[in-house]
């Protein structure tokens, strides 16, 4: 028998062959994750839901040649009996020293108008800087992590600042501040952990547009902030995607969009690509599979 704490990530009440309700749960812990049965829905079984922190009391079996969890008894959690961090993935990188190297970026931006806006959206607003720290950058693909929306704004900014320093023509305040804020609309389009699953409002709008509207709003609290500046930020936001197809409202008009673009996807692919190789790591294999991402079978160089 067992006795711990997990996520319940997804119940379902079904039915045996006999017309048994049990209960069927997938849950979550800093290790992994475990199949859950509950078969007699009596005395010990206590009431909780889907993404609900629960003490289990279980019997570990084996179905299938997979571990799977017969529990017994079950109960909420209760606050200060777990800690959250411990149920999701998180970010290889510590998260403080990210959130103190974005904000010395920052301080870096000499425009008035754009220094402004970096500290409303990052430094001013302390409920969105605790949720921002641990965002995920996506559902499943790159950075779908705690810190990942930190982590991967972080980065790209660090390129378009590198961009900058090789092409001198760019904007460096306007690329750097517009990659910071290329996808604060995912902190609005993706539910936070541990669900981090897409909200209806980012299924019907999307973070690129979402974004833009959470920038055009802290745009009008600063006064004096120049109409074309405004216009042109927007634009970088709304072009990051690089291509129609790849959901962006606008393709690049502006050097700086364009810059952006390939900074984004130059992070998000090879991101997804670590991730690959890390999640075989294990198995010692140089041919990694097809990857949908890349439209190729992906292979580990010597040393990975």
């Amino acid at each position: 028998m067992i006795s711990s704490i997990y996520l319940c990530k997804d119940k379902k009440t079904l039915q045996t062959k006999a017309g048994k309700s049990y209960y069927s749960m997938q849950l979550h812990d800093k290790t992994g994750s475990v199949d859950g049965k509950v078969w007699d829905l009596s005395n010990g079984i206590g009431y909780f839901e889907s993404m609900d922190y629960i003490q289990v009391d279980a019997q570990v079996i084996s179905f299938q040649g997979a571990l799977q969890l017969n529990i017994r008894r079950v109960r909420k959690a209760g606050e200060g009996e777990y800690d959250p961090m411990d149920y999701m993935p998180c970010s290889r990188k510590n998260v403080e020293e990210m959130y103190a190297e974005l904000t010395a970026l920052i301080g870096t931006v000499k425009e008035p108008h754009l220094l402004a806006l970096l500290k409303a959206v990052f430094m001013e607003d302390a409920e969105f800087i605790k949720a921002f720290k641990l965002h995920s950058a996506a559902k499943t693909i790159h950075h779908s992590f705690a810190g990942g929306l930190l982590e991967h704004s972080l980065s790209v900014a660090k390129l378009c600042e590198f961009y900058t320093v090789q092409y001198p023509v760019l904007n460096r305040d306007l690329l750097v501040t517009a990659a910071l804020c290329h996808d604060i609309g995912k902190m609005r389009e993706i539910s936070a952990l541990p669900e981090n699953d897409y909200t209806d409002e980012g299924q019907l709008i999307g973070h690129i547009v979402m974004g833009t509207m959470m920038l055009e709003e802290k745009i009008s609290r600063i006064e004096g902030f120049p109409v074309k500046l405004a216009n042109e930020l927007k634009h970088c936001i709304l072009a990051h995607h690089g291509e129609l197809e790849y959901g962006s409202p606008k393709k690049p008009a502006l050097i700086e969009a364009v810059a952006l673009a390939f900074a984004d996807n130059t992070d998000a692919k090879l991101e997804t690509f670590i991730e690959v190789l890390d999640s075989n790591a294990a198995k010692g294999e140089e041919w990694l599979g097809f990857n949908r991402m890349f439209d190729s079978n992906v292979r580990a160089t010597s040393g990975h």
